[in-house]
């Protein structure tokens, strides 16, 4: 399964997008799916994930920020970014990880997202 992540831009601080990963397969059998994000000059870092049965869950600084979903029977996941901070600036990444907690496994081409001050 190929992932593609859309719906970047610039936004300003306190703004709104919502990112969507699209898949090329069914993703009714893939257990999680997670979004990561990686700023200028850092590492990638975890944003939130979700299970085939709805469990999600979110780093720190996104928690009552972001929501995470998904629609198996279209094959996509979204993030819904609200009350957007600079420090949000990043490529956003959608992956399906090998196991729930682990970065390594399927990355999909990222999403650029900028938020000004």
């Amino acid at each position: 399964v190929q992932l593609q992540a859309s719906g970047g831009g610039l936004v300003q601080a306190g703004g709104s997008l919502r990112l969507s990963c699209a898949a090329s397969g069914s993703i009714s059998r893939i257990n999680t799916m997670a979004w990561y994000r990686q700023a200028p000059g850092k590492q990638r870092e975890f944003i939130a994930d979700i299970t085939s049965g709805g469990r999600t869950d979110y780093a720190d600084s996104v928690k009552g920020r972001f929501t995470i979903s998904r629609d198996n029977g279209k094959s996509t996941m979204d993030l819904q970014m609200n009350s957007l901070k600079p420090e949000d600036t990043g490529v956003y990444y959608c992956v399906i990880p090998l196991r729930r907690g682990s970065s390594a496994g399927s990355w999909g081409q990222g999403t650029l997202v900028t938020v000004s001050s």
